[in-house]
């Protein structure tokens, strides 16, 4: 568990469905990754079960203030980078939280433990060309912009889209710290 001024990260639990799912039917979460609204609780189960839980540097995003899950921010294989100390974020917020800080607060304290509980060398992360929100997170946690990969990623719409890539390494946040 990872706990922040305002935010309690804790590993994704089946529990969390109801509120991961409330959030993830909006239209305007996936879209800016890609992934087609939940459809159904059991839908939200199935990812759950096959992407998030008991998975090392994985996260539910909970409010302090309120325990309710908001999000999901953590640390997959990367898989442009034959690396094994290389990792990639990913995270997702509720449409209701955005533009308040949260993310950038997560993303920061889950790049302090993929660098000082995983051992990470670099942790890696990509966006649509198109999403400045999730670009401006990347910039204000340290992320340097490795270039942008032309209609590189299919959407579940059928739109191509290009795709930013970021890094940091574990030098470049101590530095930051």
């Amino acid at each position: 568990m990872i706990s922040t001024e305002r935010l309690i990260l804790r590993p994704v639990m089946m529990c969390d469905r109801f509120d991961i799912f409330d959030y993830s039917k909006n239209e305007n979460i996936g879209r800016n990754a890609g992934w087609a609204p939940h459809s159904s609780i059991d839908e939200t189960e199935s990812i759950l079960d096959d992407i998030f839980i008991g998975k090392d540097g994985i996260f539910s995003i909970i409010l302090k203030e309120r325990p309710k899950v908001i999000g999901t921010i953590g640390l997959t294989d990367d898989p442009a980078r034959n690396n094994p100390s290389s990792r990639m974020l990913g995270y997702s917020l509720s449409e209701e939280y955005w533009g308040k800080g949260y993310m950038t607060e997560a993303v920061n304290s889950v790049l302090k433990y993929g660098f000082e509980n995983m051992g990470l060398s670099i942790i890696t992360a990509n966006c649509y060309a198109e999403n400045s929100r999730s670009r401006s997170v990347l910039k204000k946690c340290g992320f340097i912009y490795e270039g942008t990969l032309r209609s590189c990623a299919l959407s579940c719409d059928g739109v191509l889209h290009g795709c930013e890539f970021y890094s940091i390494t574990i030098d470049e946040y101590k530095k930051a710290v």
